[in-house]
């Protein structure tokens, strides 16, 4: 498994409208693509935006990376929607879980 750490900084008077549309639109292909596991996004109290998405393989992650319509948006994310952003690419060293029952 791959986990991709998308942290970002919006910036001022950015058009949420525009930015919701983009990633909804980011949202349905790459939980289109192969490879796909899953994708969540968080916010903080101090305007930091956090999205984890997990893919099965590094060549799931080039692939989601190299699309060109995520190309585009990337773009766009710069030109538009963040003021700073921070990716890591990662792969989980232990992996624990817990469930009630």
């Amino acid at each position: 498994m791959v986990v991709i750490v998308f942290r970002a900084r919006l910036k001022d008077g950015v058009d949420m409208q525009a930015l919701a549309k983009a990633g909804q639109r980011m949202y349905e292909l790459a939980s289109a693509m192969p490879g796909y596991i899953s994708y969540k996004d968080f916010a903080a109290e101090d305007g930091e935006n956090v999205s984890i998405i997990e893919f099965d393989s590094l060549d799931s992650v080039a692939a989601w990376r190299e699309h060109p319509e995520h190309k585009r948006v990337q773009q766009r994310g710069r030109e538009e929607f963040f003021a700073q952003y921070h990716i890591q690419v990662c792969s989980p060293l232990r992996d624990y879980r817990h469930a009630q029952a």
